[in-house]
């Protein structure tokens, strides 16, 4: 199989800017999905450029499937974690008790978001380069 680490992290690149531009848009729910699109597909990038091949959604057990090839990756846990809350309950409306996730996430929510997307991708940016 061929190693496309590049083409994993030039899309996590390009989530993380759509989550920029959600947020422009006021769709903070959107943006925090894709912050956390972003996160996972760098990752994804690493894992990849390190030879094996990730799957699964949660940036966390992709992070900590990492530790052993690369430790200093366990100082994205904390982003990891945050970024995980989104992945489900920013997009279908049963992730709430009521209402949709349109009406739960603030743009507080998005800059938390896309500034922890942004450390990870800073962080596999370093690893790839």
């Amino acid at each position: 199989m061929a190693e496309r680490s590049r083409d994993w992290f030039r899309q996590a690149e390009h989530d993380l800017a759509h989550a920029r531009h959600a947020v422009g848009g006021g769709y903070h729910d959107w943006a925090c999905f894709a912050a956390q699109q972003a996160a996972e597909k760098a990752v994804k990038a690493l894992a990849g450029r390190l030879g094996g091949e990730a799957w699964g959604h949660s940036v966390l057990a992709l992070v900590s499937a990492l530790v052993a090839a690369d430790p200093e990756i366990g100082s994205l846990r904390e982003a990891a974690i945050r970024l995980d809350r989104y992945y489900i309950p920013a997009r279908y409306p049963n992730g709430f008790d009521a209402g949709a996730p349109l009406d739960y996430f603030l743009p507080a929510d998005s800059r938390e978001a896309i500034e922890h997307a942004g450390q990870v991708i800073e962080f596999v940016r370093r690893r790839l380069s």
